[in-house]
Order: C-alpha cells, then structure tokens, then sequence
C-alpha cells in the first residue's frame, strides 16, 4: 500500500545527503551502464560471427588434397593427391543416408572473362546443381545449374552479381554470351551471396563442361557435402565429425596415404567450427556478465555502506519508534524501501544511458566480426531484475541491524 509520510522521509532523507547519495548512486548507474555496454558488444560478436557463417552453410564438410608429407606402403612423401570422378561417386554413394547436399567442383583462378568490349578476371568454377544451396546463394534472375546442363555438358554460365556490374552496366545479361578464356558461354543466371561482392565474383559453369573445355579430364579439385541436421545441435556435431573422419579415412585408403598424414587430405568441418565459435561466444558472454556484476556489486557495496550510515544517524528515531509499538518488519520494510529506490533510479539511468548509446552507435558498427551491437528485451529485463535483487541485497543488512534495536539502548545513543 502506498504511504505518502514514509515516501516524504525517503526523500527528506536523501535531500539531507544530496553529494553522499548522489555519488553511491553514480556508481550504481555506471556498473549498469558498463553491464549494458558489454552485453550489447557480446550480442554484436554473435551477430558478426553468424554473418561469416551465414556466408555458406554452417553444415559443411569440404575435401581437398594437397601434397603427402609422409611415405606410406613403399611410396615416398611429396607425392600430390588428385581427387576424381570416381571419388566423388564413392562418397556420395557411401554416405547417401547421411548426406544432403553436394557438389564435385574444378576451380579455374584468374578465368579472363569478355562482354563486349568490358572484361575482367574473376575466379571460375565447375559446379553441380547443388552447389547453390551448399554457398547459400540466391538467384536474382534466372537460374542456377540444372541436372541437364551436366548431361550435356552445355556451355552455360551463372555469374555473380557484381560481375553483372562490371561487365555488364545496368543491362540484362540473361541471354547474351561472354567469353571466358577464348570460348563461349551463354549466361543463364545471376545469383547473389551473403558474402558481398567477395563471393559474388564467381562464375559457375556445369562441372562436365568445364572438364572437358579446360583440360580437366575426370580431375577435380575439392568435393563440398551438407549433412543432414538433427534438432539435437550436439547430435549433429557428433555425426559431422564421424562423417568427416569416415570419409577422411576412406580417401586415404583409396589414394594410400598414411594414416598419420594430415596434409594430404584435408576434411574441413564448418559445424565443428561452429560449436567452437558458439562455444568462444558463449564464454565471452559469461565473462562480460561476471564483470558487469562485480562493477555492480561495488555500487551495491557504496548503497549499503550509505544504508548503514542513515540507520546510525537514525538510531534514536528508530528506537523511539520501537517504543511506540512499531514492528520491526515495518522498520526492515522502511530501510529496504530506501535502499531499492536508490538503486533503482540509479540503474534505471545508467540502463537507459547504456541503451541510448548502443542504439545511437550500433548501427555504425559493421567490422567483419562485431555487427550491430545490441540488448534485446529479455535481456534488459533481466537487468531491472538485477537491479532490485542489488537494492534489496544493499539494504538488508542494514534493515535487519535497524530492526534488532532495543528501544531503550537507541534512546540511550548520543
């Protein structure tokens, strides 16, 4: 129930103590603040390192080879591994159960690439039809590779957005032809990347064509597969790693490379990575909670020590009021008050304050890894919380040593 004389104490009391209650106050606000700040720049990290993962899918298992550092069954090191057609076949036919998506693919860096009298050197790719949906990519306007561009091995081409912007100023490329290194192809598609304009510098051509027209033979140089994603994220995780390892050693078999050898096959698994990263995160955003709460806690500590004060000053008005039958939840309940209030509109300042800073400054912040700094609701709420569980913490001692006074030893107090 609200008491209007109790309140008028409340502010009697602070107005007498305005530099004392002002400056417990200012380190309540600035622990709040500097929580907010920190938490807003822990979301910012998350926000950054999603971004990079959302560049390609967060379930991929890629395969590249390299040369052998170690001799294995007679054969010396430095021999190079050449992945193959059959390879690819192998692994997709193995473990088909467990496998979403994928893509053999022939990379050609540094492709020359004419329209017209605008060219340019952007890196080429032979891919399969899936390879879309392995890099995350949207299509602006026509299509991607399709199952019969590979059958057929047609010459037609999927280029990047900002290859549209380069070569192509503002027209249409769907339809017209470019030429890459000397041979024609019909441009079928443009697709856009999470990644920028980084990402959007390649060229996807049907990998059959790209084989036969550039001397590939039945070589490729990587393999990328998505697996299939269980709602359990650990689960997931555990099957990516078997799988990698599965086929890790598979390949190494075939190609008769050590055991041991881990620079010859090269098996990359984004969703470990991930857990990693989600892991870092997390742990960052543990550390900046424990250093919001300690600079809180030493507000707390400047509230209970002003708390403490009041309530010796106080002594013989508390006493007197023992005395006139006042129970002592009644004087627990009027120091708890005075504590929590303090708090309260100190932390509700610097929460506003932290707020008001990452809304006006967050949006300015755009590094590959910190983006968009910010503090949802829950999280905001989670701090008033904090802050009435710190004006309760900072005053209880002083509620429970004000309630333990004996009228006549208070009345007694110089």
């Amino acid at each position: 129930m609200f008491n209007l004389e109790r309140w008028q104490e409340i502010f009697e009391t602070l107005r007498k103590n305005k530099l004392r209650t002002f400056l417990t106050g200012l380190s309540v606000a600035s622990g709040i603040f500097i929580l907010v700040i920190l938490l807003g720049f822990s979301s910012g990290i998350e926000n950054g390192v999603t971004s990079e993962f959302q560049q390609d899918a967060t379930n991929e298992i890629s395969i590249r080879t390299r040369i052998t550092t170690k001799g294995y069954k007679g054969l010396n090191p430095g021999r190079r591994i050449q992945l193959k057609d059959e390879d690819f076949s192998a692994v997709n036919n193995d473990y088909d159960d467990y496998l979403e998506y994928r893509s053999a693919n022939y990379s050609i860096w540094g492709g020359q690439v004419n329209y017209k009298n605008e060219s340019g050197n952007y890196r080429v790719q032979g891919a399969m039809p899936d390879y879309q949906f392995i890099e995350n990519s949207d299509i602006g306007s026509g299509r991607f590779l399709n199952q019969s561009d590979l059958d057929e091995g047609k010459k037609v081409a999927v280029i990047g957005n900002k290859i549209k912007t380069d070569l192509f100023k503002g027209e249409d490329p769907i339809g017209e032809s470019i030429i890459i290194s000397g041979i024609n192809f019909k441009v079928v598609g443009v697709y856009f990347d999470p990644g920028g304009e980084r990402e959007e510098s390649n060229i996807y051509l049907p990998l059959t064509t790209v084989q036969q027209s550039f001397n590939g033979g039945n070589d490729i140089r990587n393999m990328s597969f998505t697996v299939k994603m269980s709602e359990n994220f650990d689960e997931a995780v555990e099957l990516s790693n078997n799988l990698s390892l599965a086929i890790e050693n598979d390949l190494k078999q075939r190609h008769i490379v050590a055991p041991e050898d881990e620079a010859a096959i090269r098996v990359y698994n984004t969703l470990e990575e991930a857990k990693k990263i989600y892991s870092l995160i997390d742990t960052i955003k543990l550390v900046f909670w424990i250093i919001g709460i300690f600079t809180i806690i030493a507000g707390v500590v400047g509230v209970g020590n002003i708390m403490i004060i009041i309530v010796k000053e106080r002594t013989k008005e508390i006493g007197v009021r023992k005395a006139l039958g006042a129970e002592p939840m009644s004087i627990i309940a009027m120091i708890l008050q005075e504590a929590v209030f303090v708090t309260m509109i100190a932390g509700l300042f610097g929460l506003i304050a932290g707020l008001g800073l990452l809304e006006l400054v967050g949006p300015q912040v755009d590094s590959p890894f910190i983006k968009y700094p910010q503090v949802d609701f829950a999280t905001a709420i989670t701090t008033v919380f904090i802050l009435v569980a710190a004006g309760a913490l900072a005053g209880f001692i002083p509620a429970y040593r004000a309630a333990k006074i004996k009228p006549i030893e208070a009345l007694r107090d110089e």
